[in-house]
Protein backbone atom coordinates (compact mmCIF):
# COMPACT_ATOMS: atom_id res chain seq x y z
CA UNK A 1 0.00 0.00 0.00
CA UNK A 2 1.25 3.47 -0.85
CA UNK A 3 2.13 6.03 1.81
CA UNK A 4 0.09 9.22 1.55
CA UNK A 5 0.93 12.93 1.53
CA UNK A 6 -2.37 14.76 1.91
CA UNK A 7 -3.35 18.41 1.47
CA UNK A 8 -5.79 20.00 3.93
CA UNK A 9 -7.95 22.78 2.47
CA UNK A 10 -10.56 21.53 -0.03
CA UNK A 11 -9.05 18.06 0.25
CA UNK A 12 -9.92 16.89 3.76
CA UNK A 13 -12.73 19.42 4.25
CA UNK A 14 -14.54 21.99 2.07
CA UNK A 15 -13.31 25.54 2.66
CA UNK A 16 -16.75 26.90 1.71
CA UNK A 17 -18.17 25.29 4.86
CA UNK A 18 -16.30 27.85 6.99
CA UNK A 19 -15.11 30.35 4.39
CA UNK A 20 -17.69 33.09 4.79
CA UNK A 21 -17.19 33.22 8.56
CA UNK A 22 -13.43 32.64 8.53
CA UNK A 23 -12.64 35.18 5.83
CA UNK A 24 -15.30 37.81 6.60
CA UNK A 25 -12.77 40.26 8.14
CA UNK A 26 -10.46 39.75 5.15
CA UNK A 27 -13.30 40.14 2.65
CA UNK A 28 -14.35 43.37 4.36
CA UNK A 29 -10.77 44.59 4.17
CA UNK A 30 -10.39 43.77 0.47
CA UNK A 31 -13.75 45.45 -0.24
CA UNK A 32 -12.77 48.71 1.43
CA UNK A 33 -12.88 51.67 -1.01
CA UNK A 34 -9.56 52.91 0.39
CA UNK A 35 -7.67 50.30 -1.65
CA UNK A 36 -9.32 51.19 -4.94
CA UNK A 37 -10.18 47.70 -6.23
CA UNK A 38 -13.05 47.46 -8.71
CA UNK A 39 -16.08 45.31 -7.98
CA UNK A 40 -15.17 42.46 -10.33
CA UNK A 41 -11.63 42.22 -8.97
CA UNK A 42 -12.99 42.08 -5.43
CA UNK A 43 -15.42 39.28 -6.33
CA UNK A 44 -12.80 37.25 -8.22
CA UNK A 45 -10.27 37.72 -5.42
CA UNK A 46 -12.76 36.48 -2.81
CA UNK A 47 -13.31 33.30 -4.80
CA UNK A 48 -9.58 32.69 -5.11
CA UNK A 49 -9.00 33.34 -1.41
CA UNK A 50 -11.17 30.27 -0.78
CA UNK A 51 -8.80 28.18 -2.88
CA UNK A 52 -5.20 29.34 -2.68
CA UNK A 53 -2.87 31.08 -0.21
CA UNK A 54 -3.44 34.80 0.23
CA UNK A 55 0.05 35.70 -1.02
CA UNK A 56 -0.73 34.15 -4.39
CA UNK A 57 -4.06 35.96 -4.59
CA UNK A 58 -2.39 39.28 -3.77
CA UNK A 59 0.12 38.68 -6.55
CA UNK A 60 -2.47 37.52 -9.06
CA UNK A 61 -4.68 40.58 -8.59
CA UNK A 62 -1.84 43.03 -8.02
CA UNK A 63 -3.10 44.18 -4.64
CA UNK A 64 -1.65 47.54 -3.55
CA UNK A 65 1.14 47.31 -0.99
CA UNK A 66 -0.96 48.88 1.77
CA UNK A 67 -3.66 46.22 1.32
CA UNK A 68 -1.08 43.42 1.37
CA UNK A 69 0.42 44.71 4.62
CA UNK A 70 -2.96 45.23 6.31
CA UNK A 71 -4.18 41.78 5.21
CA UNK A 72 -1.03 40.02 6.38
CA UNK A 73 -1.30 41.69 9.77
CA UNK A 74 -4.89 40.47 10.02
CA UNK A 75 -4.19 36.92 8.87
CA UNK A 76 -1.15 36.34 11.07
CA UNK A 77 -3.37 36.37 14.12
CA UNK A 78 -6.37 34.55 12.66
CA UNK A 79 -7.61 31.26 14.06
CA UNK A 80 -10.74 29.17 13.59
CA UNK A 81 -11.83 27.54 16.83
CA UNK A 82 -15.35 26.32 16.08
CA UNK A 83 -16.13 22.67 15.24
CA UNK A 84 -15.42 21.70 11.63
CA UNK A 85 -16.56 18.73 9.57
CA UNK A 86 -14.34 16.83 7.18
CA UNK A 87 -15.68 15.29 3.98
CA UNK A 88 -17.70 12.25 5.01
CA UNK A 89 -15.43 9.85 3.12
CA UNK A 90 -12.28 11.17 4.83
CA UNK A 91 -12.94 8.45 7.40
CA UNK A 92 -12.02 5.86 4.76
CA UNK A 93 -8.64 7.53 4.31
CA UNK A 94 -8.16 7.84 8.06
CA UNK A 95 -8.58 4.08 8.45
CA UNK A 96 -5.92 3.11 5.90
CA UNK A 97 -3.05 1.25 7.52
CA UNK A 98 -0.19 3.16 5.98
CA UNK A 99 2.02 6.17 6.69
CA UNK A 100 0.19 9.45 6.26
CA UNK A 101 1.57 12.98 6.21
CA UNK A 102 -0.46 16.20 6.22
CA UNK A 103 1.09 18.89 4.03
CA UNK A 104 -0.69 22.25 3.92
CA UNK A 105 0.15 25.82 2.98
CA UNK A 106 -1.07 28.79 5.00
CA UNK A 107 -0.59 30.89 8.10
CA UNK A 108 0.69 28.59 10.82
CA UNK A 109 -1.67 29.61 13.63
CA UNK A 110 -4.68 29.39 11.35
CA UNK A 111 -3.76 26.02 9.87
CA UNK A 112 -3.01 24.58 13.31
CA UNK A 113 -6.39 25.77 14.59
CA UNK A 114 -8.19 24.11 11.67
CA UNK A 115 -6.40 20.82 12.33
CA UNK A 116 -7.54 20.98 15.96
CA UNK A 117 -11.11 21.89 15.02
CA UNK A 118 -11.26 18.94 12.64
CA UNK A 119 -9.86 16.61 15.31
CA UNK A 120 -7.29 15.09 12.94
CA UNK A 121 -4.08 15.81 14.88
CA UNK A 122 -3.43 12.12 15.52
CA UNK A 123 -4.23 10.85 12.03
CA UNK A 124 -0.75 11.56 10.65
CA UNK A 125 2.80 10.44 11.22
CA UNK A 126 3.74 14.09 10.91
CA UNK A 127 2.04 17.39 10.06
CA UNK A 128 3.81 20.00 7.93
CA UNK A 129 2.63 23.58 7.51
CA UNK A 130 4.28 25.63 4.78
CA UNK A 131 3.89 29.23 5.89
CA UNK A 132 5.02 31.65 3.13
CA UNK A 133 4.97 34.41 5.72
CA UNK A 134 7.78 32.72 7.65
CA UNK A 135 9.77 30.68 5.16
CA UNK A 136 10.59 30.35 1.48
CA UNK A 137 10.21 26.58 1.65
CA UNK A 138 7.67 25.02 -0.68
CA UNK A 139 5.59 21.86 -0.67
CA UNK A 140 8.19 20.35 -2.98
CA UNK A 141 10.89 21.01 -0.38
CA UNK A 142 8.82 19.29 2.29
CA UNK A 143 8.16 16.28 0.07
CA UNK A 144 11.91 15.88 -0.39
CA UNK A 145 12.33 16.19 3.39
CA UNK A 146 9.71 13.48 4.00
CA UNK A 147 11.42 11.09 1.61
CA UNK A 148 14.81 11.73 3.21
CA UNK A 149 13.62 11.55 6.83
CA UNK A 150 11.47 8.46 6.44
CA UNK A 151 13.59 6.80 3.75
CA UNK A 152 10.75 6.63 1.28
CA UNK A 153 11.12 6.41 -2.48
CA UNK A 154 8.95 8.41 -4.90
CA UNK A 155 7.36 5.14 -5.99
CA UNK A 156 6.15 4.42 -2.45
CA UNK A 157 4.14 7.65 -2.19
CA UNK A 158 0.87 9.10 -3.42
CA UNK A 159 0.17 12.84 -3.12
CA UNK A 160 -3.50 13.81 -2.68
CA UNK A 161 -4.68 17.36 -3.26
CA UNK A 162 -6.95 19.77 -5.10
CA UNK A 163 -4.44 22.23 -6.62
CA UNK A 164 -2.72 21.31 -9.90
CA UNK A 165 -0.25 24.19 -9.46
CA UNK A 166 0.78 23.29 -5.92
CA UNK A 167 1.08 19.78 -4.47
CA UNK A 168 0.16 18.05 -7.76
CA UNK A 169 2.84 19.94 -9.69
CA UNK A 170 5.43 19.30 -6.97
CA UNK A 171 4.66 15.59 -7.01
CA UNK A 172 5.07 15.39 -10.77
CA UNK A 173 8.44 17.15 -10.61
CA UNK A 174 9.64 14.61 -8.03
CA UNK A 175 8.32 11.53 -9.80
CA UNK A 176 5.65 10.91 -7.17
CA UNK A 177 2.23 9.74 -8.28
CA UNK A 178 -0.60 12.16 -7.60
CA UNK A 179 -4.35 12.13 -7.15
CA UNK A 180 -6.25 15.31 -8.01
CA UNK A 181 -9.51 15.81 -6.12
CA UNK A 182 -11.61 17.70 -8.66
CA UNK A 183 -15.32 17.43 -7.77
CA UNK A 184 -16.43 19.96 -10.39
CA UNK A 185 -14.06 18.82 -13.15
CA UNK A 186 -12.47 22.25 -13.07
CA UNK A 187 -9.04 21.02 -14.14
CA UNK A 188 -9.73 18.64 -17.00
CA UNK A 189 -6.31 19.29 -18.53
CA UNK A 190 -4.28 18.97 -15.33
CA UNK A 191 -1.26 16.68 -15.35
CA UNK A 192 -2.15 14.34 -12.48
CA UNK A 193 -1.76 10.57 -12.55
CA UNK A 194 -5.21 9.99 -11.13
CA UNK A 195 -8.27 12.11 -10.44
CA UNK A 196 -11.65 11.77 -8.85
CA UNK A 197 -14.73 13.68 -7.74
CA UNK A 198 -14.75 12.20 -4.24
CA UNK A 199 -12.03 11.53 -1.71
CA UNK A 200 -13.10 7.88 -1.62
CA UNK A 201 -11.87 7.54 -5.21
CA UNK A 202 -8.33 7.54 -3.81
CA UNK A 203 -8.90 3.98 -2.60
CA UNK A 204 -8.69 2.71 -6.18
CA UNK A 205 -5.05 3.79 -6.38
CA UNK A 206 -3.54 3.12 -2.97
Amino acid sequence: MLNLIIDLDNTIYPVKSIGEKLFRPLFDLVSSPKYGLDRQTIQDAKEQIMRVPFQKVAEQFNFPEELRKDALMLLRGSTYDEPMQSFDDYELIRQLDTMKFLLTTGFQKLQESKVRSLGIENDFNEIFIVDPDKSEKTKKDIMIHIMDKYRLSPGSLLVIGDDPESEIKAAKELGIRSFLLDPDNTYSGAQSDYRGERLRDVLKYT
